[in-house]
């Protein structure tokens, strides 16, 4: 890549062509600071609080939509642009209630950060504050427009990158506000996937709390209290505590959720690796023996599922009918845990914990959702959810034991149910099965390193057995139109599909970038946080959900055979057709 040379504060430094000012800055050991700027995201110069200095032009320039060119020389501070930066949040504060203590942002606002560095201390504009209540339609997130500071963020991330198209601005001026396009949030397109809150720099969006709900079921002694935790809050939840991202903290996570008081905790990977029978059977015997049924496509991710029957679905008869891991735990832990231990299923309260905002929809989306004859999982939380609960009870995280267990039978996992943390770990995991139903035996690599990555459509052609795979994933929702668009072409053209094997994940990066996930994050990120999944799954002596022994004892002692009448029965779901608005 062609690079140029410019000055930042007479410091001399290289940049790539066409860089903006606010990257290029770091390079010289300069931060700007900035509030609509995301790494993920457009430049689009709303909040102005990235102003320069340019050496030769009459006006202040934005530092992260204005592109580095040869022989530039920029002044990032002076008293001048320090006082226009503090003018701009004055203003801006003068338009945001002052209610940090009650917000869900508080000591993780990006304004409340910019507030204090520049030591604004007294109101210097009269307060013009709109008076619009908040939306909590959907029961995931929670809207409230009267602190949006019209950064933009969550509407280039949903209209952009999600392609869903539930928020925009409405009205102009000073009266500009988001809004779900002139309906309520749960009458939108929203599918619920959290995105708009992991992007917004202040409390305007945020997730739905459950946690008041999970504090009185710990409190009630008729209660046995169960929590399960997702794989990619393991190699996120740390971050809150002081520990690079990607640290595995499973074992710490564990021994918290005793000391919270929960009577049982197992693994969401467990549900992954049943997860994995269940969808790799599907897909082994749709290739064998049902080939214009394929591609089959995987349903683990419930903001996919919603966009699916809101946007495409005319591609319901692809999908996968198994139900995501964290519901089959719950449907499990109901009915084969409950009977072995004789406890009575309707005095379990199952908690999840979860890197996705959408899961609090998905565990009431069908009846399906009870097949234990109750709600099979009570309670999804966040991770911010559950970091908060572990901030309230006082317990010292970096005090925990590394060491601690999941309970049995619905603990232990293999190698294969961790991956499904970050994008193409389902594919991955499930070819690892896959290639066993469909030869009679193991894989000689269980590595499928092609399908791994952050970019956002990956292809792979794979041999098994003989047999040509030809395998997708895409991550981000804004990716799934290209592949559906081939899958459809090819179907009305009578044409074989392009793919047989398809993986979607709502979130960029998968389930370690989720909604509900630590803020703040960017593909550097994303990575180490995929790293500290793919580092689990090479620890483990078992990386075949097949062989995970308690798996295979599941089978034997309850649901007999994948895809037979029981396994139906508890694990497997259904789809229909959606309207885009409710009205």
């Amino acid at each position: 890549m062609k690079t140029v040379k410019l000055k930042i504060n007479n410091v001399e430094i290289e940049a790539s062509e066409g860089e903006n000012i606010l990257n290029a800055a770091k390079k010289a050991s300069v931060n700007i600071p900035s509030l609509c700027k995301h790494p993920d995201l457009h430049a689009t110069g709303a909040c102005g609080i990235c102003i320069v200095k340019l050496k030769g032009a009459p006006n202040m320039v934005r530092a992260c939509c204005t592109p580095v060119s040869e022989g530039m020389e920029v002044i990032t501070h002076d008293p001048e642009i320090v006082g226009v930066r503090r003018t701009v949040l004055e203003l801006i504060l003068s338009a945001h209630p002052n209610e940090c203590l009650t917000c869900g942002r508080n000591g993780t606002c990006e304004l409340q950060r910019l507030a204090s560095e520049f030591a604004i201390r007294r109101e210097s504009f009269n307060p013009v504050v709109p008076d619009i209540p908040p939306d909590s339609t959907t029961n995931s997130i929670t809207l409230e427009p009267r602190k949006c500071i019209k950064c933009g963020r969550c509407i280039t991330v949903c209209q952009e990158k999600q392609n869903v198209w539930a928020l925009s601005f409405l009205e102009r001026g000073i009266d500009t506000r988001i809004a779900p396009a002139g309906v309520t949030l749960g009458e939108s397109p929203c599918v619920r996937c959290g995105q708009c809150s992991e992007h917004c720099p202040v409390g305007a969006i945020f997730e739905f709390d459950e946690t008041e709900k999970v504090w009185a079921a710990l409190s009630d002694p008729e209660l046995y209290c169960i929590a399960q935790i997702a794989p990619a809050v393991r190699v996120s939840i740390g971050e809150a505590f002081g520990y690079p991202p990607g640290t595995n903290l499973t074992g710490q996570i564990y021994d918290a959720l005793r000391h919270l008081g929960f009577k049982a905790v197992f693994d969401t990977n467990f549900g992954a690796d049943v997860t994995i029978m269940e969808e790799a059977s599907e897909f082994a015997h749709r290739f064998l023996s049902a080939p214009e049924k394929l591609p089959l496509i995987t349903t683990c991710c419930p903001s996919w599922v919603d966009f699916m029957e809101k946007f495409h679905h005319d591609m319901i008869e692809y999908f996968s009918s198994c139900k995501s891991p964290h519901s089959i735990v719950g449907t499990l832990t109901k009915t084969y845990y409950a009977q072995k231990l004789g406890i009575d299923p309707s005095k379990i309260m199952m908690v999840s914990i979860m890197p996705c905002t959408s899961k609090k929809y998905e565990i009431t989306r069908t009846g399906n959702m009870y097949a234990s004859g109750m709600q099979d999982v009570d309670v999804a939380l966040t991770t911010r959810e559950f970091i908060r609960m572990l901030q309230q009870s006082g317990i010292v995280f970096n005090d925990l034991d590394p060491e601690t267990q999941a309970d049995s039978p619905l603990g232990e996992y293999s190698g294969a149910g961790v991956i499904f943390g970050t994008t193409g770990g389902v594919m991955e995991a499930a070819l690892r099965t896959a290639s066993y139903f469909i030869t009679g035996h193991d894989p000689e690599s269980v590595d499928f390193k092609q399908i791994r990555g952050l970019e956002g459509i990956r292809e792979f052609e794979f041999k098994i057995g003989g047999h040509s795979i030809r395998t997708a994933v895409a991550h981000g929702l804004g990716n799934v139109e290209t592949l559906i668009s081939r899958v459809r072409a090819a179907r009305e053209e009578g044409r074989e599909a392009p793919y047989h094997f398809i993986e979607v994940m709502a979130c960029p990066g998968g389930c370690i970038g989720g909604g509900g996930q630590s803020w703040n994050v960017d593909d550097a990120i994303r990575k180490k946080r995929a790293e500290g999944l793919f580092s689990d799954d090479r620890s483990k002596a078992i990386r075949l959900s097949h062989r995970n022994p308690y798996i295979q004892k599941l089978y034997e002692e309850f649901l007999g055979e994948p895809l037979g009448e029981t396994a139906q029965k508890y694990l497997h779901t259904s789809y229909q057709a959606r309207p885009e608005y409710k009205r």
